[in-house]
């Protein structure tokens, strides 16, 4: 049930987002609230019922993280758009720089580079493995 009507509609449009850590939060809260309705209680030794754990929760979904997900759909739709032709308008959009003068204070973050950091995790993550 989760991974056919709940997953979809969380990570409707996922592509485009640029994550936070309070939005990565929320949404790994949000995951583990449905969860929780869905699975249910557990009932103890004592006869007494208590809610899930976060790592009961992660056992029964196999450490399926919506985060992870998010992230790599946005590398693969980087690589859509990157394949594209240079006439089209999301690539154009893509390499375009602004010309305007910057708002005073520390720019923020662009999607790009946030999906370069996802990619640069993504490499630490198999030099660890090997």
């Amino acid at each position: 049930m989760y991974k056919s009507l709940i997953r979809p509609v969380v990570t409707y449009g996922c592509e485009a987002w640029k994550l936070t850590t309070r939005a990565e939060q929320y949404l790994r809260i949000f995951e583990r609230r449905i969860l929780r309705k869905i699975f249910g209680p557990v009932q103890n030794e004592d006869g007494s019922w208590r809610i899930r754990m976060n790592r009961e929760l992660n056992e029964l979904i196999e450490n399926v993280d919506r985060v992870r997900f998010i992230n790599s759909r946005r590398i693969a739709w980087l690589g859509h758009v990157m394949r594209g032709d240079e006439k089209r308008t999301l690539k154009r959009v893509l390499e375009c720089k602004p010309i305007d003068r910057r708002i005073r204070g520390r720019p923020r973050k662009r999607w790009i580079e946030d999906v370069e950091e996802d990619i640069e995790d993504g490499n630490k993550r198999v030099e660890k493995v090997m």
